[in-house]
């Protein structure tokens, strides 16, 4: 079974279900709250690629593996940190509209950042990016499920609302189904590198929240603001990562996709040690 089979579908339905949740006015956040918003996005589009890039370099990766690192960096916020910013407590608002902006930004900075790092391996192992093609796979697979979720959020609320309250309890099912198949698949690969890619993908997350608190500090965000920051930015998109690696039009390389993965396992596991231990201060 070819995993992109799998993977295309449920990134659609989740760029889909991110549709069915925006409203005009989430769009307005970013002139109402304009240093909560540049928190977020300076985080995701500069801090994490920058975080990812020493990562990857200090542990000495595989080349193949460093591009996946890169990949998760230059994806988009994960949908599933609007479940998690509601659980800590965060500023849910806050955390759809930088879902939102960020899926529409890393479909043009993500093949800019990409295309760098694939220079940058070139010539060592034959690495090249069809900017292209990536740029066009971003736009069908991102943008128009996103508009098209939008556009029934604008003219049939009601059944926008219902739409996303059973696709937003397939999202986490759906991840969990793709990475058991990639699992099976890929098996001997991960079992081999997870020593390494998790202790990696551990320092990555960890360092992105870092990353979180400093520009909530910088910026002077409240509480709510600053996990809702934390969580954004420690939470990417695992599963546009593993399409842009394992797609026939890009990459075409399931190896790539290994360190998305287990950033996948690793993001949930992490996020929600950081959910438990917000709930168990505030019951204290």
């Amino acid at each position: 079974m070819n995993t992109i089979f799998i993977v295309l579908p449920i990134l659609t339905l989740l760029m889909f279900d991110l549709g069915l949740a925006l409203r005009p006015a989430d769009f307005r956040l970013i002139a109402e709250r304009p240093k909560a918003v540049a928190a977020g996005l300076l985080g995701q589009i500069v801090l994490l690629p920058l975080i990812a890039w020493l990562v990857g370099t200090t542990f000495h990766v595989e080349p193949l593996f460093f591009l996946g690192i890169m990949l998760i960096a230059c994806s988009p916020g994960g949908s599933s940190s609007n479940v998690f910013s509601m659980l800590a407590g965060g500023d849910v608002a806050l955390s759809v509209s930088l879902t939102a902006f960020s899926s529409v930004i890393t479909m043009f900075t993500g093949p800019l950042v990409m295309s760098i790092a694939a220079q940058q391996l070139g010539t060592a192992m034959d690495v090249h990016l069809p900017v292209g093609n990536l740029l066009m796979q971003n736009l069908v697979l991102m943008a128009v499920p996103i508009a098209v979720g939008l556009c029934i959020a604008v003219w049939r609320e009601p059944l926008a609302e219902r739409m996303h309250s059973v696709l937003k309890r397939l999202a986490f099912p759906c991840l969990i189904l793709l990475a058991t198949v990639f699992f099976i698949q890929n098996r001997d690969t991960i079992i081999s590198e997870f020593p390494q890619l998790g202790l990696c993908m551990t320092v990555l997350i960890l360092l992105s929240m870092a990353g979180g608190v400093g520009m909530s500090w910088l910026m002077r965000l409240s509480g709510r603001e600053q996990r809702t920051i934390v969580i954004e930015i420690g939470m990417q998109n695992a599963a546009q990562a593993i399409t842009v690696a394992c797609s026939p039009f890009v990459f075409n390389n399931e190896v790539m996709a290994t360190p998305a993965i287990i950033y996948a396992l690793m993001m949930n596991v992490i996020l929600l040690i950081y959910v438990g231990q917000y709930k168990y201060r505030t019951r204290n």
